[in-house]
């Protein structure tokens, strides 16, 4: 630590901003240290929300360095509530946490569907976030009568659970802290980098190794997952190029993902759906017209009815759980064989679609939804 830093978190941040907030040409970076104990504090209340959106906004107008990216990271770990499952492995799942909005998610049915090959997943997310404000995981968990409030000892033990095997946890229960600023990051507006780091908060870890799934969009982001991944202490990671930013790839064209091993270097890897058997005419599992209302907010903001779109999720999920064929029972097969391969049960994806599917068609997995 560096000890010329203040120790009063309110002069800290005034330093901070008077270095970040000076323009495109003049702004300077800070150091991680400084990224840490500043968002720290903004966690932990003890700064004006007007300042701490200010701090939140320079980064971003200046673009963020890495050193910030793990400073912030690094306070969202510390103030993480996390605890160990007594399980050996544990699949940490971070979706978007803004949800979907132009098509039906999928995720939350990938922690039964694993677990009958005793992949312990924890998926994690919250109501709803900014900037897209869609249907989040939890709304598709609650949906399908999944507790979406457990604390993280409650969540953890459902891993251990030979019955269930795989658990939701929310924000709220892993990081009330950051939870709180839902309502001053929509005031916002716009995409802070606490969007990129609050999936890596690692709330339930394994005895011996944590894997990490994450999705990306835009080019420049698996290097930066995969950096913050090794940094919160993931032993692997698999940062997909999937549809809205999730952990799914395009059902109908060929696409790719990021991986490391052991805290090594990422590499890439191809996936083309048709070698794993699947032929769809659609990206994602599309909306059901009942689910879309009044022309959307803006262009990210889409309008969908949240209630009706999760329900809808829930029911489609469980009957692909059951075998049901189509685009929903295909995306599971597209994640699931990914992430199957990605921990080391199987040696080719193909071998784990094949798999995937087996477990599907057997509908043994619905069980596990509970």
């Amino acid at each position: 630590m560096e000890t010329s830093l203040p120790s009063d978190p309110k002069l800290l941040m005034r330093s901070i901003i008077q270095r970040i907030a000076t323009g495109p040409d003049l702004s300077k970076d800070i150091s991680r240290e400084e990224a840490h104990l500043g968002c720290k504090a903004i966690i932990e209340g003890r700064i004006d929300p007007v300042q701490a959106a200010i701090f939140f906004i320079a980064l971003r107008m200046k673009r963020e360095t890495m050193d910030e990216n793990r400073g912030v990271l690094d306070a969202v770990l510390e103030t993480t509530r996390r605890v160990t499952a007594e399980v050996d492995e544990v699949v940490d799942i971070g979706d978007p946490y803004d949800g979907y909005n132009r098509s039906l998610p999928t995720t939350a049915f990938l922690g039964p569907l694993l677990a009958e090959f005793g992949v312990h997943c924890v998926i994690h997310g919250l109501d709803k976030v900014g900037p897209k404000y869609g249907v989040t995981a939890r709304h598709v968990c609650a949906a399908a009568g999944i507790p979406v409030d457990l604390a993280p000892e409650q969540a953890a033990s459902r891993l251990k659970d030979h019955a269930i095997g795989w658990t939701y946890i929310d924000q709220a229960q892993a990081n009330p802290g950051l939870h709180n600023l839902v309502p001053f990051r929509a005031q916002m507006i716009k995409r802070q980098v606490l969007t990129t780091v609050e999936v890596l908060g690692k709330p339930i870890q394994g005895k011996l190794k944590t894997h990490f799934i994450t999705g990306f969009v835009h080019k420049p982001y698996p290097p930066i997952y995969a950096d913050l991944a090794r940094n919160a202490g993931f032993d692997t990671a698999c940062i997909v190029r999937g549809v809205e930013g999730g952990i799914v790839p395009s059902l109908r064209q060929v696409g790719r993902y990021f991986q490391y091993h052991d805290m090594g270097a990422e590499v890439e890897i191809p996936v083309d759906p048709t070698t794993l058997g699947i032929q769809q005419e659609v990206r994602a599992v599309p909306l059901p017209g009942s689910v879309t209302t009044a022309e959307g907010e803006d262009e990210i903001v889409a309008a969908i009815d949240i209630s009706a779109t999760a329900k809808a999720a829930a029911e489609a999920g469980l009957r692909a759980l059951k075998g049901e064929k189509g685009a929903y029972y295909d995306s599971l097969v597209l994640s699931g064989a990914i992430i199957l391969h990605h921990v080391g049960k199987t040696v080719t994806l193909e071998d784990a679609a094949n798999r995937i599917r087996a477990v599907l068609d057997s509908g043994h997995a619905a069980k596990r939804v509970k």
